[in-house]
């Protein structure tokens, strides 16, 4: 028997090239850090500081010139009340309607008017708003009309009205009304802060803290709730500064570091940039550790590089293992896609090996399964190509039956189908969107020609079995059981969020969102067509009539999606505007309001 021979212990290569690896990338690593960390420290910190004074500014000159667009918008009002009143405010020529109007109109153009009010030189007037002055706002007012007497523009300070979730901060911004020298009264604006307050939300979302202060150190504003309106925040240091400069101050100050509290508060990074006109000021702020965690952030990236060049070293000392378990991971990563429905996916293996070989099957078996799923795609999509083509051949047949709203189907099924991509909703919601509305009138095929062709009013008892079409349609398509989703649209369109519809009485939350889209669209469509016994209302005058239904009967979102699509542009009736006959008024008993039974004896349903 030879004799066994000895051979040294084997020392895996994998270490010896790993400690290599290490060696070179570790140490130079450091020094690089340590470069990069002393020349960008300064060039953070800077940024930083110049991020705090842009966004101060941005948000100072974005109030400035908010509040210079509401003096113009006083002038011209001012102006406007001169000419229509012939300079004449006193007595009864105060209250006179086109001054309210005008009044009316100023409140309503934008969101931030809350109220206004026109007072006469004895102190009476006129007002429009959606709030009421309380005891506060009324000393403003008062303080208002002395400095208006006195042919003085007038800022409030920052006041909250109302509680809880419907509280509203505002300010009072009132001018006097002088027409050839003489006082004639004064026009008093209540502006809604909620625009401020986004503002200042939004740059909160960016990581600083904003507030507004008045002269006297006073919060206007803030994006959270932790500081309330009117709260004096003179205590803060850099609050305190600008109180001081007072009037001097008319630059962006540059920014500093403070504390919030004294000798033991937090330490913080700010600046603020004064509002002249208003003589606030915006305060941006952020604590000192949070402003200049970029530094910070950089000490611990020099130790992460280090670390992940060891693990650099290790994952390339690892690669030659993993050279034999490639293959086996591709085929792996390959079957997992296969299972997840992507047979698009191929196995690109080049090896003679056993492995190469079953790549190859995998390869052909991947092509053979793409090609099945293929076909059966292209026959799911004829076959519901088949269904809608079926389905609006149905709805086709409907309004052939009825050839005064020929094409109606078409046509709420395209506005149905705008609203509720502007209501943001799914994919698959829309197609039943399509579906319903395209059939949310079969029902009429069971309605007696006499009464659905009848060129005039229908008679009460005419309209209860018009009424029936609704639940006549959902019969019909109740057996199918594909269109479940879709019956409430048919059977529920002409319900009334006020109860008063037909043909349940269902009121508020009891209509689904999808009759309420259709009974949008049904209503446009009924109101811009031409009827024998109608001519087609001009859209601006359909959609009014809307308006005034929205609430009682029409849903209020679906309504202002539709406002918003025919705005867009994206609803075009190449119709001139022919003047809507007046309509015999309905005999009927039904307890719906008169404006309601207009609209649905306008649907002719």
């Amino acid at each position: 028997m030879s004799p066994k021979i000895l051979t040294p212990a084997r020392i895996p290569i994998l270490y010896a090239i790993l400690g290599v690896l290490v060696l070179i990338s570790v140490v130079p690593m450091y020094f690089y850090s340590a470069q990069v960390e002393s020349i960008n420290r300064d060039r953070l910190i800077t940024n930083e500081r110049l991020l705090q004074n842009t966004v101060a500014r941005s948000l100072a000159d974005d109030i400035s010139q908010h509040q210079e667009s509401l003096r113009m918008m006083l002038a011209n009002l001012s102006s406007a009340l001169q000419v229509a009143s012939g300079g004449d405010l006193t007595n009864e020529n105060v209250n006179a309607p086109e001054l309210r109007a005008l009044l009316e109109n100023f409140v309503s153009s934008s969101d931030d008017l809350a109220y206004a009010t026109l007072l006469n030189s004895d102190a009476k007037g006129i007002s429009a708003g959606r709030i009421a002055p309380d005891a506060f706002l009324q000393r403003e007012l008062e303080r208002a009309y002395s400095a208006a007497r006195e042919s003085r523009a007038y800022n409030g300070q920052a006041l909250v009205v109302g509680s809880g979730k419907s509280a509203r901060t505002v300010m009072l911004v009132c001018a006097p009304v002088v027409y050839g020298g003489r006082f004639l009264g004064m026009i008093g604006s209540v502006v809604d802060l909620q625009f401020l307050i986004r503002r200042l939300q939004e740059v909160n979302r960016g990581g600083l803290i904003p507030y507004v202060i008045d002269s006297q150190g006073r919060l206007v504003a803030a994006a959270t709730t932790d500081y309330a309106t009117g709260q004096d925040m003179a205590n803060i240091e850099i609050v305190h500064n600008f109180v001081e400069q007072g009037s001097k101050a008319q630059l962006v100050a540059a920014t500093r570091e403070f504390s919030t509290g004294g000798k033991h508060g937090t330490m913080m990074l700010g600046t603020y940039s004064p509002v002249p006109n208003l003589e606030w000021a915006v305060v941006v702020q952020k604590p000192r550790d949070e402003a200049y965690s970029g530094v910070f952030e950089m000490q611990r990236s020099a130790r992460v590089l280090a670390l992940m060049a060891i693990a650099v070293s290790i994952a390339i000392s690892s690669f030659a293992a993993r050279k034999i378990t490639n293959p086996l991971s591709i085929l792996t990563e390959s079957s997992r896609a296969i299972a997840r429905g992507d047979f698009s996916k191929r196995v690109n293996l080049k090896s003679r090996t056993e492995i190469g070989e079953l790549a190859t099957t995998f390869n052909t078996m991947s092509e053979e399964l793409e090609h099945f799923v293929l076909d059966l795609k292209r026959a799911a999509n004829e076959n519901r190509e088949l269904f809608m083509g079926s389905i609006q051949m149905l709805a086709g047949a409907v309004d052939e039956k009825d050839p005064y709203t020929r094409g109606h189907s078409d046509r709420v099924t395209r506005y149905s189908l705008l609203i509720a991509a502007e209501l943001g909703l799914p994919e698959d919601f829309l197609e039943t969107v399509r579906i319903s509305a395209q059939l949310h009138d079969v029902g009429k095929i069971g309605i007696e020609d006499r009464i659905l062709k009848k060129p005039g009013a229908l008679t009460p008892e005419e309209f209860e079995i018009m009424k029936t079409h609704t639940t006549k349609g959902a019969s019909i398509l109740r057996p199918v059981a594909q269109l479940a989703d879709m019956i409430p649209g048919i059977e529920l369109h002409h319900e009334a969020l006020d109860g008063r519809g037909y043909p349940h009485g269902f009121k508020d939350e009891q209509i689904p969102l999808l009759p309420r889209i259709i009974a949008v669209a049904d209503t446009f469509d009924a109101l811009t067509t031409n009827r024998p016994y109608q001519q087609a209302h001009d859209p601006q005058d359909a959609l009014r009539i809307i308006h005034s239904l929205s609430g009682k009967r029409l849903d209020p979102a679906a309504v202002a999606a539709l406002d918003t699509i025919y705005a867009r542009g994206d609803i075009q009736i190449p119709r001139p505007f022919t003047p809507t006959p007046s309509l015999p008024a309905p005999q009927s008993s039904s307890p719906i309001s008169p404006e309601v039974l207009a609209v649905a004896q306008a649907t002719r349903t």
